[in-house]
């Protein structure tokens, strides 16, 4: 079901200037999909296809992440990937596509979705695409006169891999069970510090703020085949930042999530795919934030690797823990765009006329509901949908199907800081964007279509 809310959608609204996929490219992967779809459409079981592909690139490129980073990539820490979960029941999919990079900035979200959803087959409600929110990762850019060649030459080369990592992954479609299981991990935490200047007088910084709770829950889906002790799958949603390495760091690295995703992946053997994705973390940094590089003299470990790593077992865990056994296993989604209170960019708190779209999209699997936000959309904000949701677990995934920049909580307006100051949403953002989601989760949940 496709829902327009208050504007017309900008998932709709895609210029063909930049899609550049070749028609044989197109040609192929349509064959391959309508061939699986034939075989799997009106499959009462639940199926499942995983594929990954390796997206490091193979050249020197503008990093994203940091303004003041002006030069070219220096080498390859570890390396980037793209990931996907395909899930389909009773001609239903739900297609959950994890990408290590920053996210889907200078307009590439609507060119990359509709050259998957073109070549796959896949209605637009059906696509979660989403970004880990590393700031380690290439620039994304299919415009010539505003990117570097090798950035512009890296998007379109990433284009064609997402068609394929999604075809393949829907090839592989097979019955399989589903779980769900949950930790907690203190590798994330508030990032808006206060800072004291006068006995009268404070401001927030970007640092480190323990004293704020925050939401640490840990959420996995377990997807296993011939017995859930097959492990095929896990895919995982943690709240925080990918931003361990800061401005000064100049190696590829998938940093928080994406060293979590590669531990798994290493753990469990290299069949297993391992996709993960950031929460609700818009006011959220890693423990130990924004290093210049990886520090590895005289025994010392370094942060990234160690963040990331802990993540990644606190993950294999719970995986060998308690599990929860998925008994309904219907499909159904949706994908909205709602119009935000805005406010001018230099406006700290003010909320003007003016209209700042948003896209929502929500997703069910019998009792787990997936919600991806096309922006960084901070903590408080994804707890109080959580808490609000009519499912038992829902799972909040930001940095999907588009980039709108920070959406902070009502009462961070007046405390000011970096995130309220490039906020483009205004006063009453936050309270339309739970109200908007909470409606669409119901509507799922009761079956409206």
């Amino acid at each position: 079901m496709e829902l327009k809310l208050g504007i017309m959608s900008p998932l709709s609204q895609l210029s063909s200037r930049y899609v550049n996929l070749s028609h044989t490219l197109v040609a192929c992967w349509i064959t391959v999909i309508m061939g699986t779809s034939l075989l799997t459409a009106r499959a009462t079981e639940l199926r499942a296809g995983l594929s990954k592909i390796d997206i490091t690139p193979n050249r020197q490129v503008k990093m994203a992440g940091y303004e003041s980073r002006k030069d070219f990539s220096q080498g390859v820490h570890d390396p980037l990937g793209a990931r996907a979960l395909v899930l389909e029941k009773d001609g239903h999919r739900l297609a959950l596509v994890s990408l290590d990079n920053l996210g889907f900035y200078n307009g590439t979200a609507e060119l990359l979705r509709q050259a998957i959803l073109d070549a796959c087959q896949l209605k637009p409600s059906e696509l979660f695409l989403c970004a880990i929110h590393t700031h380690s990762a290439p620039t994304l850019s299919l415009d010539p006169e505003k990117s570097d060649p090798a950035n512009v030459e890296y998007t379109k080369g990433l284009q064609s891999k997402l068609v394929e990592l999604v075809g393949t992954a829907l090839k592989r479609g097979k019955p399989v069970e589903a779980s769900v299981c949950f930790g907690s991990s203190p590798v994330g935490v508030n990032r808006r510090e206060v800072v004291q200047e006068s006995a009268t007088k404070s401001r927030i910084v970007l640092g480190r703020n323990p004293s704020k709770m925050t939401d640490r829950e840990v959420q996995v889906l377990k997807i296993t085949r011939g017995g859930r002790n097959n492990l095929v799958g896990a895919l995982f949603v943690y709240a925080t930042h990918s931003t361990s390495l800061g401005a000064k760091n100049y190696l590829i690295s998938g940093d928080i999530h994406g060293i979590a995703e590669q531990f798994l992946e290493t753990y469990y053997g290299k069949e297993i795919v391992a996709p993960g994705f950031a929460g609700a973390s818009g006011n959220i940094d890693p423990w130990v934030r924004v290093l210049p590089d990886f520090r590895t003299n005289n025994g010392w470990l370094p942060e990234p690797v160690l963040l990331g790593t802990l993540l990644g077992e606190e993950i294999a865990r719970v995986l060998e823990g308690t599990q929860i056994a998925l008994t309904n296993l219907d499909i159904r989604t949706l994908l909205k765009t709602v119009a935000l209170p805005g406010k001018e960019p230099s406006d700290s708190q003010a909320t003007t006329n003016s209209a700042a779209p948003f896209n929502i999209t929500a997703g069910r699997l019998g009792e787990i509901a997936f919600v991806g936000w096309g922006g960084e959309v901070f903590n408080e904000i994804g707890t109080a949908v959580k808490k609000g949701s009519p499912f038992p677990h829902t799972f909040i995934l930001t940095h999907c199907n588009g980039a709108a920049g920070y959406l902070p909580t009502p009462e961070s307006y007046s405390e000011g800081g970096y995130e309220v100051q490039s906020s483009k949403f205004g006063l009453g953002a936050a309270e339309v964007l739970i109200e908007e989601t909470l409606r669409s989760l119901r509507e799922l949940h009761d079956g409206v279509q």
